[in-house]
């Protein structure tokens, strides 16, 4: 049964005159990770700054498991772990020495603590080593393991591959996959790259305008979600046709093939159709359509500042 790990009740952020977040509510679970995506200013760093207590709700709740951080602001806060853009690092300390003295402001963190999360970050070797001489993704695996030390329910992690290169974006996707898998840790990602948040993540929020306009699987695990097909067949023009004035779909044609947004279970009367036209068909390929094609498709084009 799926446990709820963080929820947000109808949260919104008024400053003066300006309503930035509107009536916003959703839930994440244990064990996912969920990827918060939006245009810029569209009130990501808003919502991460409440939910974490750094800025006040004007109306409405967060609850996390179960307590509201509102009115037991303290118990809640400690589920969880949260690392807005870079760490903040010692360099002139080692790896150990920054989780040590990061643990002492917290009762309870032992040293075997200390040890487990640098295991489970894979760094071993490195933690012995002073941060100034750390790579970026290096000192962001350091940044996520101090957040880590506590044991949170809950990590939120803003921009957590900015500036990192393709090897040290896919480390870190690596050891966030394994924190909500081994430890049934929920994650919660701001990101701009689109293309990580689709390999990264289980689910996504998207808002526009301080509003959620859409939270959905990123693997379309809803039921019967729209795909994207493309088709080998010939005639091509005669297939392209049908496709569009008898069966009203908006039908693309690259490289010879035909490509179209449908529901799975459209498809055996698409093929039939074709087929009862005397149009051959060499092959049918179906995808979920990228993250980006949906993204846009939802905000609507140029909004990326």
């Amino acid at each position: 049964m799926t446990q709820t790990a963080m929820e947000l009740m109808k949260v919104n952020k008024t400053i003066g005159s300006k309503h930035i977040i509107k009536d916003l509510s959703f839930t994440i679970n244990k064990g996912e990770v969920f990827g918060f995506i939006g245009p810029n200013g569209a009130g990501k760093t808003t919502t991460i700054r409440m939910m974490v207590g750094l800025m006040k709700i004007s109306e409405g709740d967060v609850r996390i498991l179960g307590k509201s951080i509102k009115t037991n602001f303290k118990e809640a806060i400690r589920e969880v772990g949260a690392i807005v853009e870079n760490p903040e690092l010692y360099p002139f300390m080692s790896g150990w020495q920054n989780l040590k003295h990061f643990a002492r402001m917290i009762p309870g963190i032992t040293d075997e603590r200390i040890m487990d999360v640098v295991r489970l970050l894979g760094m071993e070797k490195p933690i012995k080593e002073k941060v100034g001489r750390y790579s970026l993704g290096m000192r962001q695996r350091l940044g996520i393991a101090q957040a880590l030390l506590h044991k949170p329910s809950i990590l939120i992690l803003d921009e957590p591959t900015n500036g990192l290169d393709p090897a040290g974006i896919r480390e870190i996707r690596k050891y966030i996959r394994r924190l909500a898998e081994e430890e049934e840790v929920a994650v919660i990602i701001s990101s701009h790259l689109l293309s990580e948040i689709e390999l990264m993540c289980d689910r996504i929020g998207i808002i526009k305008n301080g509003e959620m306009i859409t939270t959905q699987y990123v693997q379309g695990e809803e039921e019967n979600a729209q795909k994207t097909f493309s088709l080998e067949v010939l005639p091509t023009e005669q297939a392209l046709e049908l496709l569009r004035t008898d069966l009203e779909l908006e039908t693309n044609v690259k490289d010879g093939l035909l490509s179209f947004n449908c529901e799975k279970d459209r498809m055996p009367v698409i093929i039939k159709k074709l087929v009862a036209n005397d149009i051959d068909i060499y092959q049918v390929n179906m995808s979920n359509g990228s993250l980006e094609d949906k993204f846009f498709d939802l905000i609507g084009e140029n909004t990326i500042e």
